[in-house]
């Protein structure tokens, strides 16, 4: 609702704005769409989708997804599904609904059986973590400008973020806490990447 026509240029034209956003969805179904009150389609999900890439063709997509709301069924669940596939998120949000006192969907007809959302939510959760993955993969080999944030676990290292928002470790001075500088990424897990710092960041 809020990416207007104005607010895709930007993610265009601002270097300041990074090439990652978090585009919500919650469901692939329209049914369990209007069942929620949410004011899109999967349609017009995925139109958008298409206006934001076409405006930024290097942009990472995150979203959030729930799984097992009132009357939803498997057909609904596997067009939840079919949307991760056509989108390919860098990262998702994954949530089993949870029966809420004294909130509409609560009172709702067609509560769905805990072991059914928790086979749901497994299925969605191999579908986005082997998408983070492979994501994560294609920046090996890649020279990335890393926010260094704090110190890394082992003692010479620092941890930062890439411009995607994945967690960057490599071997590196103290005194580029706060700074960014160029990382070559050697190797890439789930949820990090590991990285050697080129020597044109260190300082003199």
């Amino acid at each position: 609702r809020d990416m207007d026509d104005d607010l895709i240029a930007a993610h265009a034209e601002l270097p300041q704005l990074m090439p990652y956003l978090h585009l919500p969805v919650q469901s692939g179904s329209d049914r369990i769409l209007k069942a929620m009150n949410r004011g899109h389609t999967a349609e017009s999900y995925l139109r958008l989708v298409e206006k934001i890439r076409a405006a930024r063709p290097d942009i990472a997509l995150s979203g959030d997804f729930i799984v097992g709301f009132p009357g939803e069924r498997e057909s609904d669940f596997e067009a939840t599904l079919a949307l991760v596939r056509e989108v390919g998120y860098a990262s998702a949000f994954t949530f089993k609904y949870s029966r809420r006192p004294g909130t509409p969907a609560a009172a709702q007809p067609g509560q769905v059986d805990e072991a059914v959302k928790d086979e749901r939510l497994a299925r969605l959760n191999a579908l986005v973590e082997a998408q983070q993955k492979a994501f994560n993969a294609a920046q090996e080999g890649r020279v990335l400008p890393v926010l260094f944030e704090k110190p890394g676990r082992h003692p010479g290292q620092l941890s930062g973020r890439s411009p995607y928002l994945q967690a960057v470790h490599c071997d590196g001075p103290p005194e580029l806490i706060g700074r960014i500088a160029p990382v070559r990424i050697d190797a890439a897990a789930r949820m990090s990447l590991s990285g050697t710092l080129l020597a044109e960041a260190l300082p003199a």
